[in-house]
């Protein structure tokens, strides 16, 4: 079974929240989202969950990709706790052309399966490049178009779908005029999470505060143990 299937399965079973996809356009969150949230946004996890986290990330790039497979997973386990909801926003970075196409697809599909359409383009990130390198890189979209139950049909409409292009465009925008010059960027209850120099070398912080916990201070890291304390130091926080 692959990740993107047992992700579907997992979240269907945990109903943890729907997802809500729409053209971003700023504004407070509405109902169903978290305070955190704006209408656009795309978010999975309990609404009232004590951490938030934001990030805005491109399906071409390579940073992105590396977190999907090594942190992410502690952010996964978090929603199904009811300790995170998660929130995705979109970036054109790495490769532009091929985040721009992958986005359009996720849009494409139906609301509550953006998640997981996105959850699959990281799984075939590699194959993506390696395909583009081989000047077959629609190729590899259809493949995955179909893999997410898109027809050839389906796919090639989504492809030259204008109002998908232009949303995608917005929500890139949007992300330049939010002060985000790289991916992946987390926003974490409302904070931007940045790097400094710690004892050690590189380490978390927000607002200038270096993160640190029982084990000291938080390396600026991708991998999952990293991220599990991450989360715990912010529940810990939100609940006093």
């Amino acid at each position: 079974m692959t990740t993107f299937t047992r992700r579907a399965l997992t979240l269907a079973a945990a109903a943890v929240g729907a997802v809500m996809l729409t053209a971003c356009s700023g504004g407070g969150a509405p109902d169903g989202q978290s305070a955190y949230e704006r209408e656009g946004d795309v978010g999975v996890g309990p609404i009232d969950a004590p951490v938030t986290i934001i990030e805005y990330a491109s399906t071409s790039c390579g940073g992105c990709g590396a977190f999907y497979f090594q942190g992410k997973p502690a952010i996964d386990d978090g929603i199904e706790r009811g300790d995170v909801r998660f929130v995705f926003r979109e970036m054109l970075t790495g490769q532009p052309n091929l985040a721009r196409a992958g986005f359009m697809l996720a849009r494409c599909a139906p609301e509550d399966q953006y998640l997981d359409v996105i959850d699959l383009l990281f799984e075939q990130q590699r194959a993506l490049f390696s395909a583009m390198q081989q000047g077959n890189a629609q190729g590899q979209f259809q493949t995955i178009a179909r893999t997410a139950g898109f027809s050839d049909e389906e796919f090639r409409a989504c492809m030259t779908n204008q109002e998908v292009l232009e949303a995608v465009e917005e929500a890139n925008m949007q992300a330049v005029r939010d002060g985000v010059t790289g991916t992946p960027h987390f926003i974490i209850n409302g904070q931007d999470l940045d790097q400094q120099s710690g004892a050690e070398g590189p380490v978390y912080a927000v607002d200038g505060e270096i993160l640190v916990d029982d084990q000291g201070q938080i390396p600026a890291q991708i991998d999952r143990d990293t991220w599990d304390r991450i989360i715990a130091l912010f529940k810990a926080r939100a609940e006093g």
